[in-house]
């Protein structure tokens, strides 16, 4: 198993507690799934130097607003990224497989009125990555290793799960880098198509962690698929917490609040709260870019530190 089993056994905590209160109330869940494809669509092209804010993205989204100052291309851009995840929701309904079209259309979406040319076709001359010692796949073998990675996609033998398996395809998509533009939100619409399909929610991979999500790529890239699987297994973590909030009864072992209340009524400061946010010790969430946990959360944590002092 390449992902930490403690992310992996949380993980799955909250996967079954979410299964048991199915099905999900519409309402809610088209509130939520709303909120989320604005977030998810700031944060996927605010990750490619796309410059609207959220609540300017927001406005382009629900109210069709043009937005003073910004370029065509960054409001085609997000678009569609609302419209490639509409397009993930049909795909999942009809459950079909994923094939080398699928991806080719995710990338037509991607760039559709931005460069109609090259939407939905592969690169015909070498590319590079911005930053990364990473030599992508020449323009002659890319559509074989696609075809590659759909075959691993359609045949894998239980070697991964499904969140092991969306990581790896992110992964691979990004490696190969077989377009000319849009490698990078083509790679998480992948990632999140395969998430969903394995009856996980989709994940947000967040501007601000743009360092820590390349660096942890390019370690994929060169070998060290697993700090790649966690990263991805922790935005996983950060969602069901998100769908639990919703659809759960609010209590006050289970209420959502800042590190910085939580650490007033424990031992630990909202520093050291935010020390074992950031490596993945414990379950939190972000919300408006701030740091949520419960205090259930953090007894869990407690609870756990406890029984491994007595063991030693």
């Amino acid at each position: 198993m390449l992902i930490s089993k403690k992310i992996y056994e949380r993980i799955q905590e909250k996967r079954k507690i979410l299964d048991l209160l199915r099905p999900l109330n519409q309402l809610q869940l088209q509130a939520l799934k709303e909120e989320f494809f604005i977030e998810y669509v700031y944060n996927s092209t605010s990750i490619e130097g796309n410059t609207l804010t959220l609540n300017e993205t927001r406005l382009v989204l629900q109210e069709g607003i043009t937005i003073g100052g910004k370029s065509l291309r960054e409001h085609l851009d997000v678009t569609n990224q609302r419209e490639a995840m509409g397009w993930i929701e049909g795909f999942i309904i009809e459950k079909r497989k994923i094939k080398e079209a699928d991806i080719l259309t995710l990338h037509g979406i991607t760039l559709k009125g931005i460069s109609d040319y090259w939407a939905g076709r592969y690169k015909t001359s070498q590319n590079r990555v911005a930053g990364s010692r990473l030599i992508p796949t020449p323009p002659y073998k890319v559509s074989s290793e696609i075809k590659n990675l759909v075959y691993c996609l359609k045949k894998n033998p239980k070697k991964y799960n499904p969140i092991e398996l969306a990581a790896f395809a992110h992964h691979d998509l990004a490696r190969i880098h077989p377009f000319v533009d849009g490698n990078g939100r083509t790679a998480r619409l992948l990632c999140n198509l395969i998430l969903i399909q394995g009856g996980y929610p989709p994940i947000i991979i967040r501007a601000k962690e743009r360092k820590k999500y390349f660096d942890y790529l390019e370690k994929a890239h060169f070998g060290n698929l697993r700090v790649f699987v966690d990263f991805i297994a922790l935005r996983v973590e950060e969602s069901l917490i998100q769908y639990l909030s919703v659809f759960t009864k609010t209590t006050k072992k289970n209420e959502l609040l800042p590190l910085s209340i939580i650490a007033k009524e424990t031992p630990y400061s909202q520093e050291y709260l935010s020390l074992l946010a950031r490596k993945g010790v414990l379950s939190v969430t972000k919300i408006s870019g701030v740091w949520h946990t419960t205090r259930e959360y953090v007894e869990e944590y407690m609870k756990k530190v406890k029984k491994k002092a007595k063991k030693t």
